[in-house]
């Protein structure tokens, strides 16, 4: 039973970080090749959703969490139960976990990437320099 757990949460968490890898790729690629502007900002794309997926993963799937199941919190203790409310509030989790974790690292990247258009745009807007819009 907690294998199949474990292997639940892991295939919601994946699941979950390929739809939102799904719904952000055309944005983070416009966004890298503005700042970028070289085909190096494909590679970086690929990297980016590499990244949504292991932190979707490791957020997700809370391993430390799941060894309650496994062996008593204290000594002499009894092992948690997997029932079917423990189920529903686990995969809750999982899906809760991947989200926030996946929502923080797009917020970091999406302020470095801000921070990144605003070194761009003011080189490009320095006198002499002609202006692309």
């Amino acid at each position: 039973m907690f294998i199949a757990l474990l292997s639940v949460t892991f295939l919601l968490a994946v699941l979950v970080s390929w739809i939102i890898a799904r719904m952000f790729q055309s944005r983070l690629q416009s966004i890298l090749d503005r700042i970028i502007d070289d085909e190096i900002s494909s590679a970086w794309t690929r990297y980016l959703t590499f990244a949504i997926y292991v932190v979707g993963v490791s957020s997700g799937v809370r391993v430390w969490e799941f060894e309650k199941y496994l062996s008593p919190t204290v000594p002499g203790g009894i092992v948690a139960k997997l029932t079917p409310e423990v189920w529903t509030l686990e995969i809750y989790r999982a899906i809760i976990g991947t989200l926030q974790g996946v929502a923080w690292m797009l917020l970091v990247f999406f302020i470095f990437a801000l921070l990144a258009y605003v070194i761009v745009r003011g080189r490009e807007l320095k006198p002499g320099k002609k202006t692309t819009v």
